[in-house]
């Protein structure tokens, strides 16, 4: 439980950093505030948990011939499909570029806060 906490707090906190870096430079990627990005970061977690594998197997072969590159792509995704599913909270993506920079960067940012969190 203690372990799902701290994903569930670093995954909103990368949220609001990724936020941050990408409002720099105008990509239309929006978090309004600690909240939203709870929220957020649970309708993520849902997401990938059951679409994302979905989506996974179904890209299988383009993510074979694009040597694994595709799976940017069904991030980007997975990210807009949460965003799309929470537009009342406040988290909005702009389009696809800014859900693909947008899911880099959110899993830059969540691999280290999650190193920085996990339990020694």
């Amino acid at each position: 439980m203690k372990n799902f906490l701290l994903t569930w707090l670093g995954t909103a906190v990368a949220l609001l950093i990724t936020a941050n870096i990408l409002q720099s430079i105008n990509l239309g990627f929006q978090v309004k505030d600690f909240g939203t990005a709870l929220v957020a970061a649970i309708v993520i977690g849902i997401v990938n948990a059951i679409i994302r594998p979905i989506l996974k197997i179904l890209a299988f072969p383009i993510t074979l011939l694009t040597f694994g590159l595709f799976t940017f792509v069904i991030n980007g995704f997975t990210l807009w499909l949460a965003s799309y599913l929470t537009p009342s909270y406040g988290f909005m993506i702009g389009g696809p570029i800014a859900a693909l920079l947008g899911s880099i960067v959110l899993s830059i940012v969540s691999s280290v806060i999650n190193y920085i969190l996990r339990p020694t």
